[in-house]
């Protein structure tokens, strides 16, 4: 053999080499974790409930942050009252006095967190008129609640408090895209806006040459669907109209993908075989249900049967072993968080009793259980969001990640997004990405005790 042709060959044995361990590691990564849970909660600002953790970006790094500005651009002497916005009309909320300071301040001294406050506004344009360039100081101006957007909780009294504290919690998680929950629940499962292009013009909404909000609607002027619509498919309030129903969406989602791999996977949601019997739970939220506005999972497909389910079919799954590789659980109204018509004290309380039905399966042991929540619900946050694209992301959610993989009692300062959850997926059972966001996405791998060479 020629000298060059043995240094070539010697190259290439050593490029094998090193390349066969990181090869290994990464199949040993995978091969360590069965299942991945999603329990999606709503509607809370990172600083609203772990904004007083310990060695997290919190409220101690907020005084330097802007005070709160009106329209205008005037700085409030005083934070408006809080409004009550579950009044009819809506009220000040007298539990509040009507002179706070214009800063952050503790809900828990006027409202115990197991009592009810306002809902705050929520949507697509608000919330980008909220952040104000990354100056954070427009979410009083942009509130329906008025003074409420800047209170937060003492999270330590709070039931994930402490599975923080064991497990990674991470400071620097956003929701995917700005505003609700319906556009957020899209984005975790398709990494997608839907599309209606021909929405009547009555649900479109109208800007000004600035950007500025004119007349809101559910739709931009060019035909993506940002605020609340409902399915054309079950379930959905008996008093819209079909004409105001969103048309199926035909896009891949992340359970396609899945499909595709014979990988298990469903979605628990909480009174979902109530709804399609025709008695939904009065705190049933039928545009918290993603799946059910794509053809593929329309009714009386096979897909919606094997794959949409009650959260009690979720208990029953986790019981009987028969948990999914993949599992996403949404739980019903009273128990998931949402000012207005929820508690944060019971919601997070039933999330933790999930994560420990989960601990107490046989599943436990090569589980990642991903705890977040679907957006900021209108409350202020300190940090601003990256800027990536139209779509968002918006502010930071309370996020933790809870497996015996976990890196133990660790403040993850990675920057996430709510697509980060379909990259670990991908990353886990060797799929194709869905979109640009979640192909860019940091993996949550990085949350995990396991090495894997980059």
């Amino acid at each position: 053999m020629h000298r060059w042709a043995l240094v070539v060959a010697a190259a290439i044995l050593a490029a094998c080499g090193a390349s066969a361990p990181k090869h290994r590691a990464a199949e040993d990564a995978r091969a360590r974790i069965d299942h991945i849970v999603v329990i999606f909660q709503e509607n809370r600002s990172f600083d609203n409930v772990f904004g007083l953790f310990p060695g997290a970006d919190g409220l101690g790094n907020s005084r330097s942050a802007p005070p709160q500005v009106d329209r205008d651009g005037r700085v409030y002497r005083t934070l408006p009252q809080p409004i009550d916005t579950s009044r009819r009309p809506p009220a000040p909320d007298l539990r509040f006095p009507p002179d706070l300071p214009n800063a952050p301040f503790l809900i828990d001294w006027f409202v115990p967190p197991g009592e009810k406050t306002g809902d705050l506004v929520h949507r697509f344009y608000q919330q980008q008129h909220q952040i104000n360039g990354g100056r954070m100081d427009k979410f009083v101006a942009w509130s329906d609640a008025a003074g409420l957007v800047m209170g937060h909780y003492d999270g330590s009294k709070l039931a994930t408090w402490a599975l923080a504290r064991e497990f990674t919690l991470l400071d620097r998680f956003y929701h995917a895209a700005f505003g609700g929950s319906f556009l957020n629940h899209f984005w975790l499962v398709c990494a997608c806006t839907p599309v209606w292009r021909e929405a009547p013009a009555e649900v479109r909404a109208q800007l000004d040459a600035n950007g500025m909000l004119v007349k809101d609607g559910q739709v931009t002027p060019d035909g993506f669907v940002v605020n609340t619509a409902f399915s054309t498919y079950q379930p959905y309030p008996a008093n819209v109209a079909l004409d105001r129903r969103l048309p199926p969406q035909t896009l891949p989602t992340i359970g396609d993908r899945l499909s595709e791999s014979r990988v298990s996977w469903a979605w628990y949601s909480g009174g979902w075989k109530d709804a399609l019997a025709g008695k939904p739970d009065r705190l049933f939220q039928f545009h918290h249900q993603p799946f059910a506005y794509f053809r593929q999972f329309g009714d009386g497909t096979a897909a919606r049967t094997e794959h949409l389910k009650d959260e009690k079919d979720f208990l029953a799954d986790v019981d009987a072993g028969r948990l999914p590789a993949v599992a996403f659980v949404k739980p019903i109204g009273a128990d998931n968080e949402h000012p207005g018509y929820a508690d944060i004290a019971r919601g997070q309380q039933h999330a933790a009793d999930l994560v420990r039905r989960l601990q107490a399966s046989a599943a436990w042991k090569r589980t990642v259980i991903i705890m977040t929540h679907d957006e900021n619900g209108g409350f202020w946050d300190h940090v601003a969001p990256p800027v990536v694209d139209r779509w968002g992301p918006g502010a930071r959610v309370p996020s933790i990640v809870v497996s015996p993989l976990s890196r133990r009692g660790v403040v993850d300062h990675t920057t996430y997004d709510t697509t980060s959850i379909l990259r670990f997926i991908e990353w886990r059972h060797n799929l194709a990405p869905l979109g640009t966001r979640d192909a860019a996405a940091a993996n949550l791998l990085n949350t995990l005790d396991v090495k894997e060479p980059k």
